[in-house]
């Protein structure tokens, strides 16, 4: 039957439980995967999150800043769901409503925010089991962790084959660790952010450094462990 949810324009956006779905981020294309959906089509950078699974001949759709209309248009997806904080996405936005597909807008900054998209993504699978393990399991070791973090140092880290650079709250995992009162170490040296040596790492001395990774997971993590 037919299901209704809310995206964060406070539309409601009512389909059939959808089979082919467009996501037009790795992170929105994986929150549809936590929830039990399955993607027809995504951007590139999902290609680059290895921990999707993706499989290796699915239809790619320009990037995130620049997702192809057309190219989406011709896969007919059942739903779209974009990224309502990038400019590019809002571009074609007119193109795919008038075409007729259903559209649904997200910004991911937070865990409430990834929280909002699982209970209305799981409410269209049908997959409330999924919320429970994803996000009430989760917020309650982030509870935990937070009473931990708040005394913590940490430095995030993307690693590249080629060398590592420091983040900050840019991306979603900076704005979890902030969001658990952790004190990342790049937000008193800026310089990390443009170029960072493993031992400007060892000097800061962080209680705990998490990496996420670009383009080969296994040769960024050799730099590392190298």
């Amino acid at each position: 039957g037919e299901e209704t949810f809310l995206d964060d324009t406070g539309a409601p956006v009512s389909l059939e439980a959808p089979t082919r779905v467009a996501a037009l981020s790795g992170s929105l294309a994986q929150i549809w995967l936590l929830a039990g959906g399955e993607v027809a089509c995504v951007t590139q950078d999902a290609l680059e999150q290895r921990a999707l699974g993706l499989p290796e001949d699915i239809a790619v759709v320009g990037t995130v800043k620049e997702p192809n209309a057309e190219e989406i248009l011709a896969l007919e997806p059942d739903l779209v769901i974009l990224a309502s904080d990038i400019a590019g996405q809002a571009d074609i936005q007119d193109v795919l409503e008038n075409a007729g597909l259903t559209c649904a807008y997200f910004q991911v900054d937070t865990f409430e925010d990834y929280g909002f998209m699982m209970e209305q993504f799981t409410a269209v699978t049908g997959r409330e089991d999924l919320y429970e393990e994803n996000v009430t399991q989760v917020e309650q070791q982030i509870q935990d962790a937070r009473a931990a973090a708040a005394l913590s140092s940490v430095l995030l880290i993307r690693a590249f084959s080629s060398g590592i650079k420091a983040k900050t709250d840019d991306e979603l995992a900076g704005a979890i660790l902030k969001d658990l009162g952790a004190h990342n170490i790049a937000d008193d040296h800026p310089s990390m952010l443009e170029d960072l040596s493993l031992e400007e790492v060892i000097a800061a001395d962080p209680d705990y450094i998490f990496v996420t990774t670009m383009g080969d997971e296994q040769k960024a993590l050799d730099y590392l462990n190298g």
